[in-house]
C-alpha cells in the first residue's frame, strides 16, 4: 500500500484522540455539579432538584443560549445570568449584613468592617454545603431571602421586558415558570461560586471573575496557558523545520491545453444539484438579514429603527435563525458539492441517483422551513410542552427541535447512501486514487456520524452533558470532519482539472488531515474549561487547542499556490474561467490564518478565556472563522460547481470581482471597526471589575460602546452589498444575464474567434 504510513498515522491519531476525549468526557459528566434539593436553615424547602431541571427547560424554551449566556455560552446583549446572579446575590448579602452594624448599606461602612464582611461573604459563598447522602444543600436565612428578592427581580425582567437586554415584554409571564427559571439561575451561580469537595476551586474552575467572592484564575489556568504558548511556538518551529526539509517537487506538467470539463455533459443527478446552490444563496441572504437585525437589537433593544419589531421577531428568534441558517447553508453547499463530485469521480451515474438527489432536496426544504417555524412558535411559548421536539432546544448551533434534528440526521444518512453509490465503482476500478477515494468515503461517513452526537442528550439532561455533546457537533462536525471532507473535495476538483497530480494530492490531504486532527479532536475541550469541568479539561484543552493553530502557520503557502494557479494563464488560458472560485479558496486560506489562527488563539489559552468567555471577542473569532473559512469555502465550492456545469460559457466577472472584495472587506471592517474594539474593552472591564460588569447594561449601553456598535454599519453594508451582488450573479446563471454575449470559446488551448453564445440558463431539474 503506497500510503500505509500516512494511514497508520491517521488511525493512531483518531483512535488515540477519541479515547482521550471519551474518557475525559465520561469523567467530566460523572463529576458534574450536583442538582440538589435546596432548604433554608429553618428547614423550609425552597425548591427541589427537579425544580431546577424544570427551570433549565424553561430557559431553553424561551431561547436558552440565544438570550444571554449561562457559564459564558450564548448571546451577548443580555447578561450572563450566572455571573449576574452571583454578583447581585453577593451585593444583597453584604448590604443585609451591613444593617447589623446599623449602617444603611455596605458602602457606608468603614474599611475595616467592609473587610470583615467581605471575608464572611467569601466563606459563605464558597463553602460547599452539599450533603450527598440526602442530595441536599442548606442555605442560611439571608441567602434564602436573597433568592426570593432575585426571583422577583428576574420575573419582572422577563414579564415586563428589558430594552437593554433585548428582552421583549411578555417573554415569560407564567409565575411558576418564572420561579423555576430563577431556581435554575441560582443553581448555575451556586456551581460557579461553590468549591468542589476536596478542592479550593469552584465547580466551574473559579469562573466567572468575581472579586467579591475571590473568584480569580486558578494556578492551573495560568500554568497551562504558559504551556500552550510554548507548545504553539514549538509546533510552529517543528512545522517550518519539516516543511523546509521536504524536497520541492517540480511544477506539474505538461498542463492540459483545454478545459478538461469542456464538452463533458453533466449527468442528470449533477444537473439536479444546481437548485441546491440556488437555495444556498437564498438561505445566506436570509441569514444576513437576521444578522443585521440581531446586531441592531444591541443598540435599539425593542425595535428596528423605530419599528417595534420585537413584537413579531424578538432577538432570541433572529439570533436563533442567524446561527442555524449559517450551519444549514454552509453544510448544504458542501453536501451539494459532494453530490456533484461523486459521479465526476467515478464516471458512473447510479440508477435512480437523480431521484435520490431530488428527494433529499425536498427533505432539506422541509427541515429548514419546519425548524424555523417551530423555533418561532417555541420561543413565543406557543408549543407548550412540545417545545423541545418541535421548537427550539435552546443550545447554540443545535437550536432546531429534536424532531427536525432527527429528520436532518436521516437526510444525512440518505446523502451518505447517495455518495457511496456514486463512489463505489471508482473504489473498485481506480487503484491510482484509491487512497484519496477512501479518505473521501471516511469523511463522508463521519458527517452523519458526528452530527448524531447532537442526539446524545435529552430534554432533561444535565447542562454539562448537553454542553459536552453539543461541542462534538459544533467543533468536531462543523470544524473537524466537514473540513476534512471539503479538503478532499477540493483536491478531487483540482485533480480533475489536471492541475494537481493524484499522488501529491493524496499525500498532502492525508498529511494535513492527520496534523489537523492531532490537535483538533482533543482541542474540543477548550470549549469546556468552565462548563462544570475538572482540571484535566484545562490542561488537555490548552495544549491541544494550541496545536490546532500550528498547521495554519503554513496556510500562506496554500494561498500562494492557489493564487499562482488562478493566474497561470500562459500555459493554461482556460484556467482564467476558474479565477474567482479559486480566489474564494485563497480567501479561505487568509481567514483560516486570521480568523481560526490569530483570533482563535486569542481566546483559546485558559487565562485568556477566563476573562474573555462570553464577551464579544468570541464572535470576532466566530465570524472570521465560521464565515471567513467555512462560509467562504462554501461559496467557492458553489461557484466551482456552477462553473464546471457550463465550462464553455464566459461569465461576466465584473460582478464577481465586486462581490468578492465587498464580502471580504466588509467582513474585515465589521470586525476591526466594531466587534474587536468592543470585545477588547469588555475584556479590560472584565479584568478590572469582573465578568458581570463587562456584560452589564451600564457598561454596554455607555456612549463609547454604543458608538463602537454603530461602527458595524459600514462593514455590514459593504458585506451585504457583496452578498447581493453574488446572489444577483448566481440568479443570472439561470436567467442568462450573468453570461457574456459573444463569448470567447477556448479550443485546443487558444482563444478562437467570437461565437455567439445562447443566453439560456444552466438549468436544473
Amino acid at each position: 500500500m503506497k500510503y500505509k504510513r500516512y494511514w497508520l498515522a491517521l488511525a493512531i491519531v483518531i483512535i488515540g484522540s477519541f479515547t482521550i476525549l471519551g474518557s475525559v468526557g465520561r469523567r467530566m459528566i460523572s463529576q458534574a455539579p450536583p442538582i440538589p434539593d435546596v432548604y433554608s436553615s429553618d428547614g423550609r424547602l425552597l425548591f427541589t432538584g427537579s425544580y431546577i431541571t424544570d427551570g433549565q427547560g424553561v430557559w431553553q424554551s424561551i431561547g436558552g443560549q440565544e438570550i444571554g449566556t449561562v457559564w459564558g455560552h450564548g448571546a451577548y446583549v443580555a447578561p450572563d445570568w450566572s455571573a449576574d446572579w452571583l454578583h447581585r446575590e453577593s451585593e444583597i448579602l453584604l448590604n443585609r449584613w451591613s444593617t447589623h452594624y446599623g449602617a444603611s448599606g455596605f458602602a457606608s461602612l468603614d474599611p475595616d468592617r467592609q473587610a470583615v464582611l467581605r471575608a464572611r461573604l467569601v466563606r459563605e459563598m464558597r463553602t460547599n454545603q452539599y450533603d450527598a447522602a440526602s442530595n441536599r444543600v442548606t442555605i442560611d436565612a439571608d441567602r434564602a431571602a436573597a433568592f426570593d428578592q432575585l426571583a422577583a427581580y428576574y420575573a419582572e425582567v422577563f414579564a415586563k421586558g428589558r430594552k437593554e437586554y433585548a428582552i421583549p415584554e411578555g417573554a415569560l409571564i407564567d409565575s411558576s415558570k418564572q420561579r423555576q427559571l430563577a431556581a435554575f439561575f441560582w443553581w448555575t451561580a451556586w456551581a460557579a461560586g461553590t468549591e468542589r469537595p476536596g478542592s479550593s476551586v469552584t465547580y466551574t474552575n473559579n469562573w466567572p471573575h468575581e472579586p467579591l467572592i475571590a473568584n480569580g484564575p486558578t494556578s492551573g489556568a495560568i500554568f497551562w496557558s504558559i504551556v500552550s504558548v510554548v507548545c504553539l511556538l514549538a509546533g510552529i518551529g517543528g512545522m517550518i523545520w519539516w516543511h523546509s526539509s521536504q524536497e520541492k517537487a517540480a511544477p506539474a506538467g505538461p498542463y492540459p491545453l483545454r478545459d478538461p470539463f469542456l464538452g463533458v455533459q453533466p449527468t442528470p443527478s449533477q444537473r439536479a444539484t444546481v437548485k441546491y446552490f440556488l437555495v444556498v444563496v437564498a438561505m445566506w441572504g436570509v441569514q444576513i438579514m437576521m444578522g443585521v437585525i440581531t446586531a441592531h437589537y444591541g443598540v435599539e433593544g425593542h425595535g428596528f429603527y423605530g419599528f417595534p419589531l420585537d413584537k413579531y421577531l424578538p432577538y432570541a428568534i433572529t439570533r436563533t435563525w442567524h446561527l442555524q441558517l449559517a450551519i444549514l447553508w454552509i453544510a448544504t453547499s458542501w453536501l451539494a458539492t459532494g453530490l456533484y463530485v461523486g459521479p465526476a469521480v467515478s464516471g458512473h451515474e447510479p440508477k435512480y441517483q437523480r431521484l435520490g438527489v431530488n428527494v433529499l432536496f425536498v427533505a432539506l426544504v422541509i427541515v429548514v422551513g419546519g425548524s424555523m417555524a417551530g423555533e418561532w412558535m417555541g420561543i413565543q411559548q406557543k408549543l407548550g410542552n412540545l417545545w423541545f421536539w418541535f421548537g427550539s432546544q435552546g443550545y447554540e448551533y443545535v437550536d432546531l427541535g429534536r424532531f427536525w434534528q432527527s429528520l436532518l440526521f436521516i437526510g444525512l444518512l440518505l446523502w451518505l447512501v447517495l455518495m457511496v453509490r456514486a463512489l463505489k465503482p471508482a473504489l473498485k476500478s481506480s487503484p491510482e486514487d484509491r487512497s484519496l477515494l477512501a479518505l473521501f468515503l471516511v469523511a463522508s461517513v463521519a458527517i452523519p456520524l458526528f452530527y448524531a452526537s447532537g442526539l446524545m442528550y435529552g430534554q432533561r439532561s444535565h447542562l454539562v452533558t448537553a454542553e459536552y455533546w453539543r461541542w462534538w457537533v459544533v467543533h468536531l462536525w462543523v470544524e473537524g470532519f466537514f473540513e476534512v471532507f471539503a479538503t478532499v473535495v477540493i483536491a478531487f476538483l483540482f485533480t480533475r482539472l489536471k492541475v494537481l497530480e493524484i499522488r501529491s494530492a493524496t499525500r498532502a490531504v492525508l498529511f494535513s488531515t492527520t496534523v489537523f486532527l492531532s490537535g483538533g479532536i482533543i482541542g474540543t475541550l477548550h470549549h469546556l474549561y468552565f462548563s462544570g469541568s475538572g482540571a484535566a479539561v484545562i490542561s488537555l484543552g490548552a495544549v491541544f487547542s494550541a496545536l490546532e493553530v500550528v498547521p495554519l502557520t503554513l496556510i500562506g503557502y496554500e494561498a500562494w499556490e492557489n493564487l499562482r494557479l488562478a493566474t497561470h494563464t500562459d500555459q493554461m488560458p482556460w484556467i482564467a474561467r476558474y479565477k474567482w472560485p479559486i480566489y474564494f479558496f485563497v480567501a479561505v486560506a487568509f481567514w483560516n490564518l486570521v480568523g481560526a489562527g490569530i483570533f482563535g488563539f486569542l481566546i483559546n489559552p485558559p487565562i485568556a478565556l477566563y476573562y474573555m468567555q462570553g464577551l464579544n471577542l468570541t464572535p470576532v473569532h466566530g465570524h472570521t472563522a465560521l464565515f471567513g473559512v467555512y462560509g467562504t469555502l462554501g461559496l467557492g465550492l458553489t461557484l466551482f460547481c456552477l462553473r464546471v456545469l457550463q465550462p464553455g460559457r464566459a461569465w461576466k466577472e465584473g460582478i464577481l470581482k465586486a462581490s468578492f472584495w465587498c464580502i471580504n472587506l466588509g467582513l474585515a471592517f465589521m470586525v476591526l471597526l466594531s466587534m474587536l474594539p468592543v470585545g477588547l474593552l469588555q475584556a479590560w472591564a472584565s479584568i478590572e471589575r469582573g465578568t458581570w460588569y463587562a456584560r452589564s447594561a451600564d457598561f454596554l449601553q455607555s456612549g463609547p460602546m454604543q458608538t463602537l456598535r454603530w461602527m458595524r454599519v459600514p462593514g455590514d453594508v459593504l458585506f451585504a452589498t457583496g452578498a447581493a451582488l453574488l446572489g444577483w450573479f448566481v440568479l443570472g446563471l439561470f436567467t442568462g444575464h450573468s453570461y457574456e454575449r459573444g463569448a470567447l470559446i477556448i479550443r485546443s488551448g487558444r482563444l478562437s474567434g467570437k461565437e455567439k453564445q445562447s443566453p439560456a440558463p444552466a438549468g436544473a431539474d
